[in-house]
């Protein structure tokens, strides 16, 4: 029995109340449904600023299929009152909502800030008005900036490259304080490039992986910031469940209060994603095999290379990552192919690229 086992039965023995924000978003609605699968009750509270209405019907379909509760709060995290509705009642809280991207962030750094601070601060205050047990939230990879040694450990961190990067070391500062201030529980996870089924593949800010099986089922070019030598600690999305609630099931007192890395602990080059995307669809779509993708400038903001060490929440929360790289590339094109053909998509997908699908650099 691992010590994830070990929390899942526990959790269907004795179900809690858990709120889910950003709960229409990729990782917000996966876990939502996970933990409706273990027979939890779950709010969740959203804006559908960046998430989707297929996702909470997702979510919906799962309560409806286990006979569990979902409640959902169309609302917004810069409202308090919003906030403290969602919060009423709940044993433990999952903050995933934020505005992400580092070029969004960029581009508007005011309401980057305004959601990932003012809405941080306001989940704080709202969780700690009613008294939840535990408050696990979303940190980031990017909070290492500049800091350019591999692997990257929770301790040693460089200088933000983006308003992002700062909006998510501020949310990690604010529940240290919380923590310390007020007795609260408060565990951050910086997850690593999280990617799987139902992740966005549209918009301005789309990150690579949905983008690119996107693009190539489309027939579109896809594009590479720099010449393909950037690398990431790719994290499957059944990984990140995992890390949730192993942090709010927690037990040992120097496992709470502490930020962990969320990842595999891996390197793959952007030149070699590609790859490994590509071939998961010639089976279907032999045509793709022999399509290469474009290159351009590197981005400003970007971190050239980026690699977790996993060995603190290996320790101290029991986190094991069941999913590598290649096993989540092949669940995830199967989603995409899925999709495609749901969609009519058609039998060839080696039509002239027109639009380049630019990448959401991770």
């Amino acid at each position: 029995m691992t010590r994830y086992s070990d929390v899942q039965q526990a959790l269907r023995d004795s179900p809690k109340t858990w709120l889910v924000t950003g709960v229409a978003g990729f990782i917000g609605s996966h876990l939502a449904i996970a933990l409706l699968q273990l027979g939890q009750r779950v709010v969740g509270l959203d804006n559908y600023a960046t998430g989707h209405r297929y996702n909470v019907d997702a979510v919906r379909d799962v309560a409806a299929a286990t006979n569990t509760r979902f409640s959902f709060i169309k609302g917004d995290i810069r409202d308090l009152v919003d906030c403290k509705r969602a919060a009423e009642g709940v044993d433990y809280v999952l903050h995933e909502a934020a505005l992400g991207s580092v070029p969004r962030s960029l581009a508007d750094p005011i309401t980057t800030n305004a959601a990932n601070i003012d809405g941080f601060v306001n989940m704080l205050v709202a969780a700690r008005d009613a008294g939840v047990s535990r408050f696990v939230y979303a940190a980031s990879s990017s909070t290492y900036g500049d800091h350019e040694a591999l692997p990257k450990v929770e301790e040693t961190i460089g200088r933000p490259l983006s308003p992002y990067a700062v909006t998510k070391y501020v949310n990690e500062l604010y529940a240290d304080v919380f923590a310390r201030s007020y007795g609260m529980q408060c565990i951050g996870l910086r997850y690593f490039n999280v990617f799987g089924p139902r992740q966005d593949p549209q918009g301005a800010y789309a990150a690579v992986i949905p983008r690119w099986f996107h693009a190539l089922l489309a027939g579109e070019a896809c594009a590479i910031n720099g010449d393909g030598s950037t690398s990431r600690d790719f994290c499957f999305i059944d990984n990140v469940v995992q890390a949730n609630l192993l942090a709010a099931a927690a037990e040992r007192a120097d496992a709470v209060n502490e930020v962990y890395n969320v990842a595999v602990g891996d390197r793959t080059t952007l030149k070699e994603l590609y790859v490994l995307m590509r071939d998961n669809l010639v089976s279907e779509y032999p045509d793709i095999a022999g399509r290469e993708p474009e290159y351009r400038d590197f981005r400003d903001g970007d971190v050239r290379h980026s690699q977790a060490s996993i060995d603190k929440a290996r320790k101290q929360l029991g986190y094991e990552p069941a999913v590598k790289i290649a096993q989540g590339l092949k669940k995830t094109a199967d989603w995409f192919l899925a999709q495609h053909a749901a969609a009519g998509g058609p039998r060839s997908a080696n039509r002239s690229p027109s639009t380049s699908a630019k990448t959401e650099t991770p």
